[in-house]
């Protein structure tokens, strides 16, 4: 099988040229698209796009897909000076390349 296509990792409409890459906020699942969508937000919907096609099953079953996404394990902790309970959502990034070096090189991906 061959590496996923851009539009398969990032939604309808994704594009890219030498210099930028588009990624259509429509595309991005549960996120509310607004001018002024904060960048915490815009990544967690980019990692929540990308889990959809870059999952384990398919990496297993595509030896040129280098990164799979799945889930982590939900925790609580306490924060601020209320000590107020967050919800901790992990979502884990994996990837696998043949081991040559000891650095992440997103060009090896």
């Amino acid at each position: 099988m061959a590496e996923l296509t851009l539009v398969e990792v990032f939604g309808t409409g994704a594009t890219q040229d030498s210099s930028s890459i588009t990624i259509q906020k429509a595309a991005l699942p549960r996120l509310t698209a607004s001018a002024s969508n904060s960048a915490e937000s815009l990544l967690t919907g980019i990692v929540l796009m990308a889990q959809t096609n870059l999952a384990q099953t398919n990496f297993d079953a595509n030896v040129d897909q280098s990164i799979y996404i799945g889930p982590g394990y939900p925790s609580f902790t306490n924060r601020g000076t209320n000590n107020d309970q967050y919800r901790v959502d992990q979502i884990i990034v994996n990837l696998a390349k043949i081991d040559t070096a000891s650095v992440i090189d997103p060009d090896n991906y």
